[in-house]
């Protein structure tokens, strides 16, 4: 079989190795599996891409794997799951990033080859001006916009994912924020755009796509600072996203079938994603893509009463007299790394014959299945582990909820007060259990800055303290 046909033949089992890691990473069972498929397949595109058509400067390329892969291993020992979310950030801008390079990479090629055409030089070209050489002018005309629009895409994401990453990591302010213009600096930066793609088509160098990358920069940074807080998992996943775009506008540049595959399937799944968690946040999915379009109408409801705390023997106490127990666990939780603490009250609560079980809301965390990772680490029974939908209507009926360090997915507010900036966000209504208790390191409002009307129900006790430290805390005094 020639080289191209068992390239062919080695993208086509990646593609399958990717959809099916894609597909069992829906499950927690199957995730480990999925994750093993991804890294085969991703191991035999490699490979594949290395020893197909056109390849060539295989030690540069194996230098290049080896810094990478080492830096890769690095980065992977040392972040915490805490920090998962700004490092999944962190990797979506080095994918826009690549598709800026490899665009610019591709106008460069393509002015070479127009200037040797035009003085009749005879050359032998190899790689990705190989492919350039056998295209005629109608494909020349559609790769330069594929070329734009990859540098366009692969800009916002660039900069839009180091926005997200400053904020997930607590270095840029998690509060909305806009230049004067708002949205309309947005537009007219892509109108702009637009006007350059249209000089770049009609014969425009370099400095064309120079300027829509800057362009596009600022789109993605301006776009990303306006997003709230309480919207970053949706931002996160959204950047995936556009990540994925990028990632098959590259491969239509370099006639790559493989990295068009994975693109858009990376695109697709990331647009679904974002969609389903805008509609767990009941956030319309368009205005959040542009930006945090839209608002409240009015000042936020008043919150009466006073929060009341409670220590380690009075949380004990409540959970040796109940019979079912519901665990809500957020960032906070996260942050303290208390799964394992949490993992053990679970493993003496069910010894002692409690039904307890999680409660899970879609955004939970940073980053989509934040905590059922957290949860999964800590080796906690998948079978108890359940849904917002599954858990919600069993609240008024369970004994005792514990809250670890969440905020907005058990806030009142989102049915109570209609100018909450969270109205109308389905959340877990903990408040109907007998009682609620509130594991919190002090009375701020945590990340996304949203006062919580929970806090100072009058079945709710506050327990404050590090959430790993205030969890080890009861383990002794459980019966």
């Amino acid at each position: 079989m020639p080289v191209y046909g068992v390239t062919t033949a080695a993208y086509v089992v990646a593609a399958i190795l990717f959809i099916l890691s894609l597909g069992g990473l829906s499950g927690q069972e199957s995730a480990k599996r999925a994750v093993w498929f991804g890294i085969v397949g991703m191991a035999l595109a490699i490979v594949a891409t290395l020893f197909g058509p056109g390849a060539g400067n295989w030690f540069i390329s194996l230098i290049m794997i080896a810094i990478g892969g080492g830096i890769g291993w690095v980065v992977a020992t040392r972040v915490q799951m805490t920090e998962m979310p700004q490092l999944v950030a962190a990797m979506h801008s080095l994918v826009g990033l690549a598709a800026v390079f490899v665009g610019l990479n591709a106008q460069i090629e393509l002015g070479r080859l127009i200037r040797l055409r035009a003085s009749d030089a005879a050359e032998v070209f190899h790689g990705f001006a190989g492919v350039l050489a056998h295209k005629t002018p109608a494909e020349i005309a559609m790769l330069k916009v594929e070329v734009a629009l990859g540098v366009f895409i692969g800009a916002v994401t660039f900069t839009g994912s180091i926005v997200a990453f400053g904020k997930l990591a607590g270095k840029i302010d998690g509060k909305p924020r806009q230049l004067p213009g708002g949205h309309m600096l947005n537009l007219g930066a892509a109108i702009l755009s637009l006007l350059l793609l249209v000089a770049y088509m009609m014969g425009a160098g370099i400095w064309s796509l120079l300027l829509i990358a800057i362009l596009a920069g600022f789109v993605g940074y301006h776009l990303i600072m306006g997003i709230g807080g309480a919207d970053m998992p949706v931002v996160v996943s959204m950047l995936n996203s556009y990540s994925g775009w990028a990632a098959a506008m590259i491969g239509f540049t370099l006639s790559n079938d493989l990295l068009i595959v994975v693109g858009a399937l990376v695109g697709s799944s990331g647009a679904i994603l974002s969609y389903i968690m805008c509609k767990a946040m009941n956030r319309s999915f368009v205005s959040v893509i542009l930006g945090g379009f839209g608002g409240t109408t009015g000042p936020a409801m008043e919150i009466e009463g006073e929060q009341v705390a409670i220590d380690a023997q009075g949380v004990a106490a409540a959970l040796n007299d109940a019979d079912s127990v519901v665990i809500v666990p957020g960032y906070g939780m996260a942050v303290a790394q208390a799964q394992q603490s949490v993992s053990e009250l679970t493993r003496k609560l069910r010894a002692a014959g409690k039904n307890v079980r999680f409660a899970i809301h879609p955004v939970a965390g940073r980053l989509p299945g934040h905590m059922n990772v957290l949860l999964a680490e800590a080796k906690v029974p998948y079978d108890i582990v359940l849904e917002m939908d599954e858990i919600n209507e069993d609240f008024p009926s369970t004994d005792v909820v514990i809250v670890i360090g969440s905020n907005d997915i058990v806030n009142p507010a989102a049915q109570e007060d209609p100018n909450s900036p969270i109205a109308g966000m389905p959340v877990l209504e903990v408040w109907k259990a007998k009682q609620v208790f509130v594991s919190k390191r002090g009375q701020g409002t945590g990340y996304s800055g949203i006062e919580n009307p929970l806090f100072f129900k009058e079945n709710t006790r506050m327990f404050y303290g590090d959430a790993k430290k205030s969890v080890d805390a009861l383990l002794p005094l459980i019966d």
